[in-house]
């Protein structure tokens, strides 16, 4: 069954683009790892807040990815650029009209 993870990352004010600079650097990791979709957006009215919406094949494969080193680097990286606020949702994803 597929895992989705949704949410969003508050930045420290001005680094909001370097954070989605991190987040959409290319990982050819995260397909391997049981990444289905990998989503990085903003909202104008929100200029401290990136969104983040995320597919993959299994809580466990979610949960794995995160002992990737490149996965840890990269959080690493963006750590220092974020205030501290987090939200967000994770499901198991029952099905879609768009894949049957």
């Amino acid at each position: 069954m597929t895992f989705a993870n949704v949410g969003t990352l508050g930045t420290q004010p001005g680094t909001r683009d370097d954070v989605v600079a991190i987040l959409t650097r290319t990982n050819p990791e995260l397909k391997d790892a049981g990444c289905l979709l990998y989503e990085v957006g903003v909202d104008d009215e929100q200029p401290n807040t990136v969104f983040v919406m995320e597919l993959w094949t299994s809580a466990a494969a979610h949960q794995a990815s995160l002992g990737l080193e490149s996965v840890r680097a990269a959080i690493a990286e963006a750590m220092p650029l974020l205030s501290g606020e987090m939200s967000g949702s994770r499901f198991e994803v029952l099905g879609s009209p768009l894949r049957g």
